[in-house]
């Protein structure tokens, strides 16, 4: 992969595999967890993930937004910033469902440019940039070339489905299957294993960084609720939600969500 992002792709690489070592010393569904504000699990394998990525990842020069390090805004100065989640899927990993991942971003001027997501539980290694496409599994893939959104498969968040918030789309001529991570989601569609997967609901930058950098090397499509390309490393990373999709199915998706996008400029807590 020789482009002006191989050694962030190196690094990324490096990175993941020192994830998967931190990973084979826990077993899913067999680990304590304490629970943040707001009721999100977290574990001592968060903690080691994150010292492991920042360790491998970060070099001077450079900004860092992680959820499991306590922010430093320094970072809004920085031409380029790591957006990392080292556990997404915490929920799916206590419980032990093989819906969980470690997800890396390289942000350059608030541009997703490249990314890593890793599940060790399924063995999949999700890997690209904008200048060198996608490997999955090391392989060359790209997302959904499909243009009509029947029969097409959705990837949607397991607990946005058990609060009802999919009600809306129960009778909709697409399959919806629910699926832990959001990092991991976004990386099956990158590689095409699902044709789109959309939030309708808030999430960090850290959540969905990674997985935008996936489907846009892949070609695919991206894109905030108000209809805007994802710009990372704000102050404030709260977004109001995502929508991503093979290329072709952008305008039957978008005009599928329509009640539920925003105005432009509009984002979540600002």
């Amino acid at each position: 992969m020789t482009n002006p992002y191989s050694d962030i792709l190196e690094r990324i690489q490096s990175a993941m595999e020192a994830a998967r070592t931190i990973f084979s010393r826990y077993t899913a569904g067999a680990i304590a967890a304490e629970y943040k504000a707001g009721h999100d699990p977290v574990t001592e394998a968060d903690r080691a993930l994150d010292a492991a990525l920042r360790q491998k990842l970060l070099r001077d020069g450079e900004g860092w937004l992680s959820e499991e390090t306590v922010d430093d805004l320094s970072r809004l100065d920085k031409k380029r910033v790591w957006v990392v989640d080292p556990l997404d899927g915490t929920r799916e990993f206590v419980a032990g469902i093989p819906e969980f991942c470690v997800s890396i971003a390289m942000v350059e001027d608030g541009r997703p440019i490249a990314g890593g997501i890793c599940n060790p539980a399924t063995n999949e290694t999700f890997l690209g940039s904008i200048a060198s496409g996608l490997l999955y599994n090391g392989k060359p893939a790209r997302p959904s070339q499909k243009t009509s959104l029947e029969g097409t498969l959705i990837l949607a968040s397991r607990s946005e489905v058990k609060r009802g918030e999919w009600k809306p789309f129960e009778n909709s001529s697409f399959q919806v299957r629910p699926m832990g991570s959001v990092a991991y989601k976004l990386a099956c569609v990158s590689a095409g294993l699902a044709d789109a997967t959309f939030t309708l609901t808030p999430k960090n930058e850290w959540d969905v960084a990674a997985g935008t950098a996936l489907v846009l090397s892949a070609g695919g499509f991206v894109s905030t609720l108000d209809k805007a390309p994802l710009h990372c490393n704000q102050k404030n990373p709260l977004l109001s939600g995502l929508i991503a999709c093979g290329p072709q199915l952008r305008d039957a998706l978008l005009a599928q969500l329509e009640p539920h996008l925003q105005p432009a400029g509009a984002r979540s807590g600002v």
